[in-house]
Protein backbone atom coordinates (compact mmCIF):
# COMPACT_ATOMS: atom_id res chain seq x y z
CA UNK A 1 0.00 0.00 0.00
CA UNK A 2 1.60 3.15 -1.16
CA UNK A 3 2.01 5.88 1.46
CA UNK A 4 0.53 9.25 -0.03
CA UNK A 5 0.86 11.93 2.64
CA UNK A 6 4.58 13.36 1.26
CA UNK A 7 2.77 13.49 -2.17
CA UNK A 8 0.02 16.14 -3.97
CA UNK A 9 -2.86 14.19 -5.91
CA UNK A 10 -2.73 13.92 -9.48
CA UNK A 11 -3.04 17.09 -11.52
CA UNK A 12 -1.65 19.57 -8.21
CA UNK A 13 1.18 20.93 -7.23
CA UNK A 14 3.30 22.73 -4.47
CA UNK A 15 4.51 25.93 -5.23
CA UNK A 16 8.38 27.05 -3.93
CA UNK A 17 8.37 30.54 -2.55
CA UNK A 18 9.88 32.64 -5.32
CA UNK A 19 7.00 31.04 -7.31
CA UNK A 20 4.27 31.88 -4.93
CA UNK A 21 5.93 35.23 -4.81
CA UNK A 22 6.34 35.95 -8.74
CA UNK A 23 2.30 34.45 -9.03
CA UNK A 24 0.93 37.16 -6.27
CA UNK A 25 3.16 39.91 -8.08
CA UNK A 26 1.36 38.72 -11.50
CA UNK A 27 -2.26 38.42 -9.90
CA UNK A 28 -1.76 42.28 -8.68
CA UNK A 29 -0.87 43.18 -12.15
CA UNK A 30 -3.92 41.63 -13.59
CA UNK A 31 -5.89 43.52 -11.35
CA UNK A 32 -4.38 46.86 -11.91
CA UNK A 33 -4.99 45.93 -15.83
CA UNK A 34 -9.10 45.29 -14.89
CA UNK A 35 -9.25 47.84 -12.67
CA UNK A 36 -7.26 50.64 -15.00
CA UNK A 37 -9.55 49.08 -17.66
CA UNK A 38 -13.31 50.19 -15.59
CA UNK A 39 -13.70 46.60 -13.98
CA UNK A 40 -14.91 45.67 -10.82
CA UNK A 41 -13.72 42.92 -9.17
CA UNK A 42 -15.96 39.70 -7.56
CA UNK A 43 -15.46 36.85 -5.47
CA UNK A 44 -17.58 33.20 -6.10
CA UNK A 45 -17.57 30.50 -3.82
CA UNK A 46 -14.90 28.07 -4.26
CA UNK A 47 -17.67 25.17 -4.41
CA UNK A 48 -20.72 25.63 -6.17
CA UNK A 49 -24.09 23.39 -6.60
CA UNK A 50 -23.05 20.97 -10.05
CA UNK A 51 -26.38 21.87 -11.13
CA UNK A 52 -25.01 25.11 -12.18
CA UNK A 53 -23.09 23.36 -14.91
CA UNK A 54 -24.31 20.03 -15.87
CA UNK A 55 -28.33 21.41 -16.03
CA UNK A 56 -27.48 24.22 -18.07
CA UNK A 57 -25.30 21.55 -20.24
CA UNK A 58 -22.60 24.51 -20.54
CA UNK A 59 -20.21 21.49 -18.80
CA UNK A 60 -19.54 18.21 -19.20
CA UNK A 61 -20.18 16.45 -15.98
CA UNK A 62 -17.08 14.24 -15.94
CA UNK A 63 -14.94 17.39 -15.78
CA UNK A 64 -15.82 18.41 -12.79
CA UNK A 65 -14.39 17.72 -9.33
CA UNK A 66 -18.08 16.20 -7.90
CA UNK A 67 -18.74 15.69 -3.83
CA UNK A 68 -21.79 15.80 -1.80
CA UNK A 69 -22.75 18.21 0.86
CA UNK A 70 -24.53 16.93 4.27
CA UNK A 71 -27.98 17.14 3.17
CA UNK A 72 -27.15 14.67 -0.12
CA UNK A 73 -27.04 17.68 -2.43
CA UNK A 74 -24.62 17.45 -5.40
CA UNK A 75 -21.77 20.04 -5.51
CA UNK A 76 -18.85 20.34 -7.33
CA UNK A 77 -15.40 22.72 -7.10
CA UNK A 78 -15.14 25.77 -9.17
CA UNK A 79 -14.71 24.66 -12.87
CA UNK A 80 -14.58 28.36 -14.29
CA UNK A 81 -14.98 31.67 -13.37
CA UNK A 82 -17.69 32.52 -16.11
CA UNK A 83 -20.50 30.77 -15.24
CA UNK A 84 -20.57 32.05 -11.69
CA UNK A 85 -19.82 35.43 -12.85
CA UNK A 86 -23.04 35.23 -14.68
CA UNK A 87 -24.91 33.04 -12.08
CA UNK A 88 -23.70 36.57 -9.74
CA UNK A 89 -24.57 39.43 -11.85
CA UNK A 90 -28.38 37.32 -12.98
CA UNK A 91 -28.63 37.44 -8.85
CA UNK A 92 -27.06 39.82 -6.63
CA UNK A 93 -26.54 42.96 -9.89
CA UNK A 94 -29.94 42.36 -11.15
CA UNK A 95 -31.17 45.39 -10.36
CA UNK A 96 -28.13 47.43 -11.50
CA UNK A 97 -27.89 48.97 -14.87
CA UNK A 98 -26.21 47.76 -17.60
CA UNK A 99 -23.65 47.10 -18.80
CA UNK A 100 -21.41 45.66 -16.50
CA UNK A 101 -17.88 45.10 -16.13
CA UNK A 102 -16.53 42.82 -13.63
CA UNK A 103 -13.39 40.66 -13.01
CA UNK A 104 -12.29 37.91 -10.48
CA UNK A 105 -9.01 36.05 -10.41
CA UNK A 106 -9.71 32.58 -8.55
CA UNK A 107 -8.89 29.14 -8.33
CA UNK A 108 -10.15 26.60 -10.49
CA UNK A 109 -10.58 23.14 -10.56
CA UNK A 110 -11.00 20.61 -13.47
CA UNK A 111 -10.29 17.02 -13.58
CA UNK A 112 -8.50 15.03 -15.83
CA UNK A 113 -6.84 18.37 -17.40
CA UNK A 114 -3.06 17.42 -16.80
CA UNK A 115 -0.59 17.30 -19.76
CA UNK A 116 1.21 19.91 -21.34
CA UNK A 117 1.76 22.42 -18.71
CA UNK A 118 -1.97 22.44 -17.81
CA UNK A 119 -2.95 21.48 -13.73
CA UNK A 120 -6.27 20.17 -12.44
CA UNK A 121 -6.01 22.88 -10.20
CA UNK A 122 -4.75 26.23 -11.06
CA UNK A 123 -5.36 30.03 -10.97
CA UNK A 124 -7.14 31.92 -13.24
CA UNK A 125 -8.03 35.59 -13.89
CA UNK A 126 -10.65 36.85 -16.34
CA UNK A 127 -13.17 39.69 -17.08
CA UNK A 128 -16.62 39.59 -18.16
CA UNK A 129 -18.31 42.61 -19.86
CA UNK A 130 -22.09 42.05 -20.10
CA UNK A 131 -24.66 43.24 -21.61
CA UNK A 132 -23.19 44.78 -24.57
CA UNK A 133 -22.70 43.45 -28.08
CA UNK A 134 -20.54 44.15 -31.17
CA UNK A 135 -17.46 44.61 -31.97
CA UNK A 136 -16.70 47.64 -29.93
CA UNK A 137 -17.30 45.35 -26.78
CA UNK A 138 -15.57 42.71 -28.40
CA UNK A 139 -12.38 44.64 -29.57
CA UNK A 140 -12.04 46.15 -25.69
CA UNK A 141 -12.08 42.17 -24.28
CA UNK A 142 -9.62 41.15 -26.65
CA UNK A 143 -7.47 44.51 -26.29
CA UNK A 144 -7.51 43.59 -21.81
CA UNK A 145 -6.64 40.06 -22.70
CA UNK A 146 -3.15 41.29 -25.15
CA UNK A 147 -2.57 43.66 -21.70
CA UNK A 148 -3.07 41.17 -19.80
CA UNK A 149 -0.47 39.14 -20.90
CA UNK A 150 1.94 41.46 -21.81
CA UNK A 151 1.85 43.11 -18.26
CA UNK A 152 2.63 40.21 -16.48
CA UNK A 153 6.10 39.38 -18.86
CA UNK A 154 4.09 37.21 -21.86
CA UNK A 155 6.28 39.17 -25.12
CA UNK A 156 5.85 36.32 -27.65
CA UNK A 157 2.33 36.36 -28.07
CA UNK A 158 -0.69 35.17 -30.82
CA UNK A 159 -4.37 35.95 -30.79
CA UNK A 160 -6.02 33.58 -32.73
CA UNK A 161 -10.03 34.96 -33.42
CA UNK A 162 -12.71 33.28 -35.23
CA UNK A 163 -16.55 33.79 -35.49
CA UNK A 164 -18.86 30.88 -34.71
CA UNK A 165 -21.77 32.53 -36.72
CA UNK A 166 -19.24 32.53 -40.21
CA UNK A 167 -19.30 28.55 -39.69
CA UNK A 168 -23.00 28.33 -39.09
CA UNK A 169 -23.97 30.52 -42.14
CA UNK A 170 -21.17 29.02 -44.46
CA UNK A 171 -22.89 26.04 -43.45
CA UNK A 172 -26.68 26.92 -44.04
CA UNK A 173 -25.18 28.38 -47.61
CA UNK A 174 -24.03 25.13 -47.96
CA UNK A 175 -27.43 23.06 -47.26
CA UNK A 176 -25.10 20.96 -44.21
CA UNK A 177 -27.25 18.62 -42.60
CA UNK A 178 -27.31 18.86 -38.87
CA UNK A 179 -25.46 15.55 -39.01
CA UNK A 180 -22.59 16.56 -41.38
CA UNK A 181 -21.86 20.02 -39.63
CA UNK A 182 -21.09 18.29 -36.48
CA UNK A 183 -18.75 16.35 -38.61
CA UNK A 184 -17.24 18.76 -40.16
CA UNK A 185 -17.06 20.60 -36.91
CA UNK A 186 -15.33 18.10 -35.20
CA UNK A 187 -13.34 17.63 -38.63
CA UNK A 188 -12.20 21.36 -38.54
CA UNK A 189 -11.20 21.30 -34.70
CA UNK A 190 -9.13 17.85 -35.23
CA UNK A 191 -7.71 19.65 -38.45
CA UNK A 192 -8.79 16.57 -40.40
CA UNK A 193 -8.53 17.11 -44.24
CA UNK A 194 -9.71 13.48 -45.33
CA UNK A 195 -13.25 13.66 -43.02
CA UNK A 196 -13.86 17.04 -44.74
CA UNK A 197 -13.17 16.00 -47.96
CA UNK A 198 -15.25 12.44 -47.24
CA UNK A 199 -18.24 14.46 -45.27
CA UNK A 200 -18.21 17.01 -48.51
CA UNK A 201 -18.50 14.49 -50.98
CA UNK A 202 -20.92 12.62 -49.26
CA UNK A 203 -23.10 15.82 -48.84
CA UNK A 204 -22.77 16.08 -52.72
CA UNK A 205 -20.75 19.54 -52.30
CA UNK A 206 -18.48 20.61 -55.82
CA UNK A 207 -15.11 21.41 -56.10
CA UNK A 208 -15.25 24.99 -55.13
CA UNK A 209 -17.64 24.22 -51.92
CA UNK A 210 -15.30 21.73 -50.88
CA UNK A 211 -12.09 23.48 -51.18
CA UNK A 212 -13.93 26.43 -49.05
CA UNK A 213 -14.35 23.70 -46.42
CA UNK A 214 -10.63 22.78 -46.38
CA UNK A 215 -9.73 26.89 -45.76
CA UNK A 216 -11.27 26.65 -42.77
CA UNK A 217 -8.20 24.34 -41.53
CA UNK A 218 -5.31 25.71 -43.91
CA UNK A 219 -5.83 29.94 -43.98
CA UNK A 220 -4.60 32.10 -40.94
CA UNK A 221 -3.76 35.60 -41.28
CA UNK A 222 -5.00 38.98 -41.37
CA UNK A 223 -7.36 41.36 -43.75
CA UNK A 224 -6.55 38.83 -46.65
CA UNK A 225 -7.94 36.36 -45.43
CA UNK A 226 -11.29 37.70 -44.99
CA UNK A 227 -11.17 38.88 -48.51
CA UNK A 228 -10.34 35.60 -49.67
CA UNK A 229 -13.68 33.92 -47.61
CA UNK A 230 -15.80 36.96 -48.44
CA UNK A 231 -15.13 36.16 -51.98
CA UNK A 232 -16.75 32.40 -51.77
CA UNK A 233 -19.78 33.10 -49.63
CA UNK A 234 -23.66 34.87 -49.95
CA UNK A 235 -25.31 34.25 -46.72
CA UNK A 236 -25.75 37.50 -44.68
CA UNK A 237 -24.69 35.94 -41.45
CA UNK A 238 -21.65 34.51 -42.50
CA UNK A 239 -21.19 38.07 -44.03
CA UNK A 240 -22.03 40.06 -41.36
CA UNK A 241 -19.71 37.87 -39.48
CA UNK A 242 -16.70 38.77 -41.75
CA UNK A 243 -17.60 42.46 -41.55
CA UNK A 244 -17.41 41.93 -37.42
CA UNK A 245 -14.12 40.47 -37.88
CA UNK A 246 -12.91 43.39 -39.98
CA UNK A 247 -14.09 45.75 -37.44
CA UNK A 248 -12.22 43.98 -34.90
CA UNK A 249 -9.45 44.31 -36.66
CA UNK A 250 -9.40 47.62 -37.34
CA UNK A 251 -10.17 48.27 -33.43
CA UNK A 252 -6.89 46.17 -32.72
CA UNK A 253 -4.43 48.43 -35.27
CA UNK A 254 -6.03 51.48 -33.45
CA UNK A 255 -4.93 49.85 -29.98
CA UNK A 256 -1.73 48.92 -31.48
CA UNK A 257 -2.16 45.39 -30.97
CA UNK A 258 -2.80 44.30 -34.33
CA UNK A 259 0.44 42.71 -34.99
CA UNK A 260 -0.51 40.21 -31.97
CA UNK A 261 -3.84 39.20 -34.04
CA UNK A 262 -3.93 36.10 -36.51
CA UNK A 263 -7.30 35.50 -37.80
CA UNK A 264 -8.70 31.95 -38.28
CA UNK A 265 -12.21 30.76 -39.61
CA UNK A 266 -11.21 27.48 -38.33
CA UNK A 267 -11.36 28.64 -34.58
CA UNK A 268 -14.61 27.65 -34.14
CA UNK A 269 -15.71 25.89 -31.20
CA UNK A 270 -17.47 22.57 -30.90
CA UNK A 271 -19.23 23.24 -27.55
CA UNK A 272 -22.69 25.27 -27.97
CA UNK A 273 -21.08 27.95 -25.60
CA UNK A 274 -19.75 30.61 -27.96
CA UNK A 275 -22.53 32.81 -29.99
CA UNK A 276 -19.91 34.82 -32.14
CA UNK A 277 -16.44 36.13 -31.96
CA UNK A 278 -14.37 33.44 -30.10
CA UNK A 279 -10.35 33.81 -29.37
CA UNK A 280 -7.14 31.78 -28.20
CA UNK A 281 -4.11 33.37 -26.85
CA UNK A 282 -0.83 31.23 -27.41
CA UNK A 283 2.77 31.43 -26.18
CA UNK A 284 5.64 29.06 -27.03
CA UNK A 285 6.60 26.24 -24.14
CA UNK A 286 3.22 25.28 -23.28
CA UNK A 287 0.83 22.99 -25.27
CA UNK A 288 -2.30 24.90 -24.37
CA UNK A 289 -3.80 28.43 -25.17
CA UNK A 290 -3.25 30.95 -22.26
CA UNK A 291 -5.86 32.73 -22.81
CA UNK A 292 -9.45 31.84 -24.17
CA UNK A 293 -12.36 33.48 -24.63
CA UNK A 294 -15.66 34.79 -26.62
CA UNK A 295 -18.90 36.31 -26.89
CA UNK A 296 -21.39 34.12 -24.97
CA UNK A 297 -24.68 35.81 -25.37
CA UNK A 298 -27.27 32.90 -24.52
CA UNK A 299 -25.27 31.79 -21.04
CA UNK A 300 -27.43 34.91 -18.78
CA UNK A 301 -30.69 33.95 -20.28
CA UNK A 302 -30.29 30.00 -18.72
CA UNK A 303 -30.28 31.90 -15.42
CA UNK A 304 -32.97 34.05 -16.56
CA UNK A 305 -31.78 37.18 -17.69
CA UNK A 306 -31.59 38.30 -21.23
CA UNK A 307 -27.80 39.51 -21.17
CA UNK A 308 -25.11 39.46 -24.20
CA UNK A 309 -21.89 38.72 -22.83
CA UNK A 310 -18.29 38.78 -24.05
CA UNK A 311 -15.39 37.62 -22.17
CA UNK A 312 -11.49 36.35 -21.43
CA UNK A 313 -9.87 34.24 -18.79
CA UNK A 314 -6.31 33.45 -18.34
CA UNK A 315 -4.61 30.85 -16.79
CA UNK A 316 -1.78 32.44 -14.87
CA UNK A 317 -0.43 28.88 -13.95
CA UNK A 318 -0.14 28.09 -17.66
CA UNK A 319 1.54 31.49 -18.17
CA UNK A 320 4.03 31.46 -15.43
CA UNK A 321 5.09 28.08 -16.68
CA UNK A 322 5.16 28.88 -19.86
CA UNK A 323 7.79 32.32 -18.81
CA UNK A 324 9.44 30.10 -16.40
CA UNK A 325 10.72 27.24 -19.73
CA UNK A 326 10.94 30.25 -21.49
CA UNK A 327 13.80 31.64 -19.35
CA UNK A 328 12.72 33.78 -16.99
CA UNK A 329 14.63 33.77 -13.48
CA UNK A 330 12.78 33.67 -10.11
CA UNK A 331 14.42 36.10 -7.65
CA UNK A 332 14.48 34.01 -4.39
CA UNK A 333 12.48 35.89 -2.13
CA UNK A 334 14.79 36.58 1.35
CA UNK A 335 14.85 39.36 4.02
CA UNK A 336 16.36 42.30 3.99
CA UNK A 337 17.85 42.21 8.00
CA UNK A 338 17.68 39.97 10.38
CA UNK A 339 17.95 41.40 13.91
CA UNK A 340 18.50 38.93 17.28
CA UNK A 341 19.48 39.24 20.59
CA UNK A 342 21.22 38.03 23.62
CA UNK A 343 18.69 36.59 25.75
CA UNK A 344 21.13 36.63 28.68
CA UNK A 345 21.12 40.14 29.06
CA UNK A 346 18.12 41.30 30.64
CA UNK A 347 16.26 43.91 28.54
CA UNK A 348 17.64 43.10 24.99
CA UNK A 349 14.93 41.69 23.69
CA UNK A 350 12.78 44.62 24.08
CA UNK A 351 15.73 46.82 22.49
CA UNK A 352 15.95 44.05 19.66
CA UNK A 353 11.78 44.19 18.95
CA UNK A 354 11.89 48.15 18.58
CA UNK A 355 14.79 48.16 16.40
CA UNK A 356 13.16 45.29 14.49
CA UNK A 357 10.07 48.09 14.28
CA UNK A 358 12.20 50.86 12.96
CA UNK A 359 13.39 49.05 10.41
CA UNK A 360 10.25 47.59 8.85
CA UNK A 361 9.05 50.97 8.28
CA UNK A 362 12.25 51.53 5.76
CA UNK A 363 13.12 47.88 4.62
CA UNK A 364 10.56 45.48 2.78
CA UNK A 365 11.53 42.54 5.39
CA UNK A 366 12.99 42.06 8.50
CA UNK A 367 13.52 39.11 10.46
CA UNK A 368 13.75 39.35 14.56
CA UNK A 369 15.38 36.04 15.09
CA UNK A 370 13.44 34.01 18.02
CA UNK A 371 15.32 31.40 17.81
CA UNK A 372 18.22 31.83 20.04
CA UNK A 373 20.76 32.21 17.47
CA UNK A 374 24.23 33.80 19.13
CA UNK A 375 25.83 36.98 17.41
CA UNK A 376 28.57 34.22 15.30
CA UNK A 377 25.46 31.74 14.53
CA UNK A 378 23.02 35.14 13.25
CA UNK A 379 26.19 36.15 10.82
CA UNK A 380 26.13 32.39 9.21
CA UNK A 381 22.85 31.94 9.29
CA UNK A 382 22.65 35.73 7.02
CA UNK A 383 25.39 34.72 5.15
CA UNK A 384 24.08 31.10 4.02
CA UNK A 385 20.29 33.01 3.53
CA UNK A 386 21.78 35.93 1.62
CA UNK A 387 20.61 38.51 4.24
CA UNK A 388 22.17 41.85 3.59
CA UNK A 389 22.48 43.16 7.46
CA UNK A 390 22.47 41.59 10.32
CA UNK A 391 22.23 43.44 13.69
CA UNK A 392 22.92 41.88 17.32
CA UNK A 393 21.42 43.61 20.30
CA UNK A 394 23.98 43.09 23.63
CA UNK A 395 23.09 45.89 25.79
CA UNK A 396 20.10 46.31 28.11
CA UNK A 397 18.34 48.65 30.33
CA UNK A 398 20.74 51.09 32.05
CA UNK A 399 21.65 50.58 35.72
Amino acid sequence: MSNNKFYTPDGFTDQLPEVCAFKREAENKLRNVFIGNGYREIETPGVEYCDIYTSTDLVNAESLYKFCDQKGRLLCARYDGTVPAVRFATNLLKDEPLPLRLFYVENMYRFNQTGGGKQNGFTQGGVEFMGAEGSEADGEVISIAIESALAIGIKDLQISIGQVRFFEGLACQLGLSEEDRILIKNAIQQKDSVMIENTARKAGLDARDTETLMMLIECQGGYEVIEQFRARVTDPEALKALDGLKDILDIMDEYGYLKYITVDLGLIGVENYYTGIIFKGYTYEVGFPIIGGGRYDNVAELFGRKMEAVGFSMSLTLAITALMRQGLELKKEQASVIVGYDRAVKGARAKAIALAKALREEYTSVILDSSGMSEEELDQYSDLNNIPATFYVNEGEES
